[in-house]
């Protein structure tokens, strides 16, 4: 379904993943090593991918799958190695035991949390009637209420409308039509800097081109996000703020360790340690997108601990089950069409599923 006149960069994640797949059959591959590319695609991409490998594999090719999801690895591939700092820890064939694998990865069992609910009666953000354009599609009347300490979660196919609602939640993007309304005070219009200051952090999936400044240090990003006093920055402030953050948000670096030097998972530790205190609403694209499940469930109970210190969330996720796990309620997109707020308690990935692809619409939009 790409565009073949369509320039790379205004491509999406998932739309990026096709091309490089094409581009390398084109060039007669016959060993694919995949690296976790189901991230940034939806379930329905996710089935075609598989589809699409699985015949390949029928034909004489080889595939090296790299992937976090154990529910991936297990549906598709006919042997799992497992390493650990480098090493082959271990080796299992089907039929696969989750638990053993988990034990191999981790050295420990592994659960992830129950769900909790921190959501409060008050009303923090009204959204109403909003509408949104850009030269790809049009979101129209998009109506919605936000409680304080609230995790909506957005789902939808890359590129049906989610991201730029999150962006016009952040003061990213501005609308053309509708209103948002933080604590009894309408945004829309106003400057990104009266975004943040009504406490609103937005947290982008692309963490080194967007959220991070490669070539600085995670000292030097400290110094940038804490508030300076006078015009010559504090050292010994600064080292023991640096430490205690490294500290709470276990950042496997040094002080002095520049940013692009940290894995993904502790880029996105040190994003989440970046944010300021208190928030008011938090959006997020795809906050645990390339981590395994330990530092799915650590991140997740940070983002939980936000949540019962009265913090809203707004998050993106091509996850299902992350969606239905960590959500309270979800809103589902596809091409530029937003669903009625689904409750996530009561909902399945099937379901899910269906009004991403375009079945079970209610006849108008909200």
């Amino acid at each position: 379904e790409i565009d073949p006149e369509t320039y790379v960069d205004t491509l999406t994640v998932g739309e990026r993943q096709q091309l490089e797949i094409l581009r390398l059959l084109w060039l007669g591959a016959r060993v694919l090593i995949l690296d976790e590319p189901t991230t940034g695609i939806s379930s329905l991409q996710r089935d075609k991918l598989f589809a699409t490998l699985r015949i390949l594999v029928a034909k004489g090719m080889s595939v090296i799958f790299v992937s976090h999801k154990l529910e991936e690895v297990e549906g598709l591939c006919g042997r799992v190695a497992v390493l650990k700092q480098g090493r082959l820890v271990g080796e299992a064939r089907p039929p696969y035991k989750t638990a053993d694998l988990v034990k191999m990865m981790f050295g420990k069992v592994v659960q992830p949390d129950q769900r909790v609910n921190t959501c409060q009666t008050e009303i923090v953000l009204e959204v109403n009637d909003l509408s949104i354009e850009d030269y790809r599609l049009h979101i129209r009347g998009v109506s919605v209420q936000l409680c304080r300490g609230e995790v909506i979660g957005l789902a939808g196919m890359e590129g049906s409308g989610q991201r730029q609602f999150l962006q016009t939640l952040g003061g990213l993007i501005r609308p053309v039509g509708g209103a948002l309304i933080l604590e009894g005070k309408n945004l829309v219009g106003k400057p990104y800097k009266t975004f943040m200051d009504s406490g609103i952090a937005f947290m982008p999936a692309a963490r080194l081109e967007e959220g991070l400044i490669p070539g600085l240090t995670l000292t030097e990003h400290f110094i940038l996000v804490e508030e300076q006093p006078g015009f010559f920055i504090k050292k010994t402030k600064v080292q023991n703020v640096t430490n205690q953050r490294i500290k709470d948000f276990s950042i496997r670096g040094m002080p002095e360790t520049r940013i692009e030097a940290l894995s993904g998972g502790n880029q996105q530790r040190a994003l989440l340690a970046l944010l300021r205190t208190p928030l008011c609403l938090l959006l997020m694209e795809h906050p645990t997108r390339g981590l395994d499940i330990e530092s799915t469930i650590w991140i997740w109970g940070k983002l939980k601990e936000r949540c019962r210190q009265a913090t809203s969330i707004v998050f993106i996720s091509s996850d299902l089950d992350e969606i239905i796990r960590y959500s309270d309620r979800i809103l589902v997109f596809f091409g530029g069409r937003v669903s009625q707020p689904v409750i996530s308690a009561t909902t399945t990935a099937e379901e899910l599923g269906h009004l991403i692809g375009g079945k079970g619409w209610q006849p108008s939009p909200v």
